[in-house]
């Protein structure tokens, strides 16, 4: 699966202020998140889509999961601004939901002081900057 760190994790460096990367301080925000990213059905999520955006229905065909489970998944993925939702447009007019990776990489660390901060760096590529998650 694609989320894994470089190796070695330890040096892996993430500048905090560069305009992709955001911190994420809300503890229900974090918490989210992490539960989405503790998830092995959510994480073949967004290894599907990190290279495509797809449907609901390729998402479930793709990580063989049930549809319903998919959409639950698709729902935790997004409210934890970790994909981004579109619409794909088709001829026959009846235009469906499509879903791609919005992030780039997840950081979490320990502060000198002993707290944890967690960054999240978007794709570069992203219509969309940011997420409710700020």
């Amino acid at each position: 699966m694609g989320l894994s760190l470089p190796s070695p994790a330890i040096g892996y460096h993430l500048d905090p202020a560069a305009e992709h990367v955001r911190r994420v301080e809300d503890e229900t925000a974090i918490q989210v998140l992490l539960e989405a990213l503790n998830d092995p059905d959510c994480r073949d999520i967004l290894d599907a889509t990190s290279d495509v955006a797809l449907t609901a229905a390729e998402v479930s065909e793709t990580c063989d999961l049930p549809l319903s489970t998919t959409y639950r998944k698709l729902d935790h993925l997004t409210d934890a601004g970790l994909l981004e939702e579109g619409t794909r447009i088709r001829n026959s007019g009846k235009h469906t939901s499509e879903y791609r990776r919005l992030v780039e990489s997840v950081i979490v660390s320990l502060t000198p002081s002993g707290e944890t901060a967690l960054h999240v760096a978007n794709r570069r590529d992203a219509e969309r900057i940011g997420s409710p998650a700020q």
